[in-house]
C-alpha cells in the first residue's frame, strides 16, 4: 500500500521542483514573491493533513465495524467540512495578506506582485485540498493505487502546462497557479465521480447524528493539525528572519525548502510503513524486535540522507544555475545547499521518531518531539546564527538545529521504550 503513495508524493514535490524550475527563470521577485507563500501553503497543508488522518482513522474504523452506511455519510462530511474549512482559511489569507506580508517582511516594491499571485494561488490551495479529501477517502477503503496513479498524472500534467501559461500566453507567475489550478481541477473530475460509483460517499447526512460525528472527527483530528501546523508557524517565523536579509535570501530559502521535501520523501515513505509493523509488533508484546526494527531503520535513515545531502554539496553550483538565473539568489542557494543538506539525516531521525511513538501509544510524547525541534532546537539556532554570521550562519544554525532535533528525538524515543518496558500489560503480554 505504501509504494503507490511514495511514488505519488515523490510526484508531488517534483512538480513543484518544476514549478519553482520555470519561476526561477522569471528572476529574483517572482521566486521571492513565491517564498513568501510557502508559509501559507504549510498553514492549509497542515488543516488538511490533520483531517485526512482524521478521515483514514475513523472511516477505516466504521467498516471495520460493518457499518457501511455511516462510513459513507462519513466520507461525505469530511469532505463537505474540510472544503468549508479550507475555504474559509484561504479567504482569512487572502482578507489578511497585506497584514501578513508585512509582518513577514516583504518589500513593499513586492507587494503588487504577491497580490497578482495570491488569488490564483489560493484558488489551486483549495482545489488541491478538495482533491486530497477524495484521495483520504480511497484510502480510508484501501485503495491507494487510485490516489498514487492519480498524484502522478496531476503532477504530469502541471509540469507540461506550466511553461505554456507562464510563458507561452505570457501570464508569468500567476501562469504556475492557474497550471495547478487546471491539473488539480481535472484531477477532481476523476476522482469524485469515480467515489459516486463506488458508493463511498454520501451526502445525506441529515440522517447522520452530526454533533457525534463531529466530535469524533475533531477527537482526532485536532491533536493531528496541532502537530501538522507547527512547522507551518515555524516556517513563517523562519521566513521573516529570512527576509531581513533581501528578496534573494526569501527567494534562494524558499527553493532550499522545496529542495529539502523532494529530499526526505524516502522518509516520508517509512513514517508511513513503520506504524502498522510496529503496532502489531506491540501488541504481541515483542519489545525487542521493535527496538530492533527501529534501529535498522534509524541506521538506514541517516546513511541514506547523508548520501542525500552529501549529492546536493557536489551539485550545489549546476543546482543553483538549473533554478534561477539571478546571481544573487544563485550564490545563496549555494550556500544553502552546501550547509543545509547536511542535516538532512538529524531531521529524518525526528520525523521518524516522531511516527515510532505514535505507533507506540505516545502521542504526547511524538507531539513534544515535534514542538522542541521547531522551537527549541531549529528557531532559536537559526536566530543565532543570523546574529553571528548573517544570512550564511542563518543556514548554519539550521544545519545544527536540525541534526540536535535528531539526537533530542532519538532520546525521548528510547526513554519511551524503557517506560514502555515497565509496564506490566507490556511485560506480561
Amino acid at each position: 500500500m505504501t509504494w503507490p503513495m511514495l511514488f505519488g508524493v515523490l510526484s508531488l514535490m517534483t512538480f513543484q521542483l518544476a514549478d519553482s524550475a520555470f519561476i526561477g527563470q522569471l528572476g529574483r521577485d517572482p521566486l521571492a514573491a513565491l517564498g513568501f507563500t510557502l508559509p501559507m501553503q504549510q498553514l492549509i497543508i497542515g488543516l488538511q493533513v490533520g483531517l485526512g488522518i482524521a478521515t483514514t482513522a475513523i472511516i477505516s474504523r466504521t467498516l471495520g465495524a460493518g457499518d457501511e452506511l455511516r462510513a459513507k455519510r462519513l466520507g461525505g462530511l469530511v469532505i463537505t467540512v474540510g472544503g468549508s474549512l479550507v475555504f474559509a482559511l484561504c479567504a482569512g489569507l487572502w482578507l489578511l495578506q497585506s497584514w501578513i506580508m508585512t509582518a513577514l517582511g516583504a518589500e513593499q516594491a513586492l507587494l503588487p506582485m504577491i497580490r497578482s499571485y495570491w488569488i490564483p494561488w489560493l484558488v489551486a490551495a483549495w482545489t488541491g485540498a478538495v482533491l486530497y479529501f477524495g484521495y483520504s477517502v480511497c484510502r480510508s477503503h484501501g485503495d491507494t493505487k487510485l490516489p498514487g496513479y492519480m498524484m502522478v498524472a496531476t503532477s504530469l500534467l502541471n509540469i507540461a502546462l506550466d511553461p505554456l501559461y507562464i510563458f507561452v500566453f505570457d501570464w508569468g507567475l500567476p501562469g504556475a497557479a492557474w497550471a495547478t489550478i487546471t491539473s488539480f481541477g481535472l484531477g477532481c473530475l476523476v476522482i469524485y465521480p469515480k467515489l459516486v460509483r463506488r458508493d463511498w460517499v454520501r451526502f445525506d447526512l441529515g440522517q447522520l447524528a452530526l454533533g457525534q460525528a463531529l466530535r469524533q472527527l475533531n477527537g482526532i483530528m485536532a491533536p493531528a493539525m496541532v502537530s501538522q501546523l507547527m512547522p507551518g508557524v515555524s516556517a513563517m517565523l523562519a521566513t521573516a528572519l529570512v527576509a531581513g536579509f533581501g528578496s534573494a535570501a526569501v527567494a534562494a530559502w524558499g527553493l532550499g525548502t522545496r529542495l529539502e521535501f523532494f529530499s526526505i520523501v524516502v522518509v516520508l515513505a517509512l513514517t508511513m510503513s513503520l506504524p502498522p509493523m510496529i503496532g502489531r509488533l506491540l501488541g504481541a508484546g515483542d519489545i525487542e524486535q521493535i527496538r530492533k526494527l527501529v534501529r535498522i531503520s534509524v541506521r538506514f535513515v541517516v546513511a541514506w540522507q547523508l548520501g542525500i545531502g552529501l549529492l546536493w554539496v557536489v551539485a550545489s553550483g549546476l543546482v543553483s544555475d538549473l533554478f534561477t538565473s539571478d546571481a544573487d539568489v544563485q550564490e545563496v542557494l549555494t550556500g544553502y545547499l552546501v550547509r543545509v543538506p547536511l542535516s538532512y539525516s538529524g531531521l529524518g531521525v525526528c520525523m521518524l521518531m516522531v511516527s515510532v511513538c505514535n505507533a507506540l501509544g505516545l502521542a504526547m510524547r511524538a507531539l513534544l518531539v515535534s514542538t522542541l525541534r521547531l522551537f527549541l532546537c531549529f528557531l532559536p539556532l537559526l536566530w543565532l546564527g543570523s546574529q553571528l554570521n548573517g544570512i550564511y550562519g542563518l543556514m548554519s544554525g539550521a544545519l545544527v538545529g536540525n541534526l540536535c532535533a535528531g539526537i533530542m528525538a532519538y532520546g525521548f524515543y528510547r526513554a519511551g521504550m524503557t517506560k514502555l518496558r515497565a509496564e506490566p500489560s507490556v511485560a506480561k503480554a
